[in-house]
């Protein structure tokens, strides 16, 4: 493709994204902030970043993360998800129109992949819970067309297996426990069926990981976190591994208090720029696991950054914050934080 051509493409999809933001200005949305997000520059840069809102939610949250790699420039594009953020008297009787049909998702974050891949050279993709299970999917699917995946506390099992057994034979509506905690501009209920099939595909993706090549991916997690089940996240991690040796581990303490929607101080991670010096320091970097786990080896052996940079090539930025944050213990044992058997 000429110079030309990625010209073309990149003015082609920024007026494709304006007719986006255009058409859901004409749907009545449950709030603002349900409403897609992108975060572009006047050109094609290194990177673009294609970031995936969790289930009943929206790309709310995934505006700090979106601006933050837009500082370090990059395009971000965060698209309002099928049957996600329309407003409506919502409830058992009338539950919101989620999709059912788990290929309704992946239609559409594949188009979005591919409109992502005119907005830079290469694709970083991302997503919270069931985001972050479609970014999975994305990754070990197409690992030649994605630079890194970040997972943040992906969505590939519930916490206890009574509720996966549940979750495949209840076709009930269900309300979060949490719906009206702050920061919850998405649904407050749905019913079991639209959930169902992340399950599944949770399923899927972590029997692929245990043969397939994944794109590098860096799995975030959280001991605070008392929806997901954590074991097999870190099953995912250590199968992929063995395919991918340039993906990291991070799992925040229990003191903390960081839990499943960590991806925003409105939705009450009082810790969000650990979330966004973690996804920027793996996106930014070359590390392979053994040498992040090295890294946080000589942290707590009290050496310092300059000694830790020119040792194992960091990036000036994005290095350097990283090593700020495993420096700040914030209660907890880095080496623990990096554990995947834990």
């Amino acid at each position: 493709m000429t110079i030309n051509e990625t010209t073309i493409d990149f003015q082609q999809t920024v007026e494709f994204l304006k007719q986006v933001h255009q058409s859901e200005s004409e749907l009545p949305l449950k709030n603002k902030a349900c409403g897609s997000k992108f975060f572009l520059h006047p050109h094609s840069t290194p990177k673009v970043c294609l970031f995936l809102h969790g289930f009943t939610a929206g790309p709310y949250q995934f505006e700090p993360l979106g601006k933050a790699f837009f500082n370090r420039g990059y395009n971000v594009i965060v698209p309002l998800q099928p049957g996600h953020g329309r407003a409506g008297n919502w409830k058992r009787q009338n539950p919101p129109p989620l999709p059912t049909d788990i290929q309704t998702y992946q239609q559409f974050v594949l188009k979005w992949l591919e409109i992502a891949k005119t907005l830079g050279q290469q694709v970083v993709v991302g997503g919270l819970s069931t985001g972050g299970t479609l970014a999975a999917w994305l990754a070990l699917e197409y690992p030649q067309q994605i630079d890194r995946a970040l997972l943040f506390t992906p969505f590939l099992g519930t916490r206890y297996s009574l509720f996966d057994w549940l979750i495949k034979i209840l076709p009930i509506y269900f309300e979060w426990f949490n719906k009206d905690a702050s920061g919850n501009f998405g649904y407050k209920g749905f019913k079991i069926p639209a959930l169902r099939i992340f399950l599944k595909l949770g399923e899927n993706v972590l029997e692929q990981a245990q043969t397939r090549v994944s794109a590098p991916v860096l799995m975030v997690c959280s001991e605070a976190d008392h929806v997901v089940n954590r074991s097999k996240q870190q099953d995912f991690f250590r199968s992929g591994l063995k395919q991918q040796t340039k993906s990291w581990y991070y799992c925040f303490d229990d003191s903390l208090h960081i839990e499943h929607r960590m991806m925003t101080k409105l939705e009450d991670n009082d810790y969000e720029e650990l979330v966004i010096i973690l996804g920027k320091a793996f996106v930014d970097s070359d590390l392979t696991w053994v040498q992040f786990q090295q890294m946080a080896t000589r942290i707590a052996q009290g050496q310092t950054y300059d000694q830790l940079k020119l040792e194992l090539n960091l990036d000036g930025q994005a290095g350097e914050q990283l090593y700020a944050m495993m420096t700040q213990h914030f209660g907890c044992d880095h080496l623990e934080c990096i554990n995947p058997s834990k």
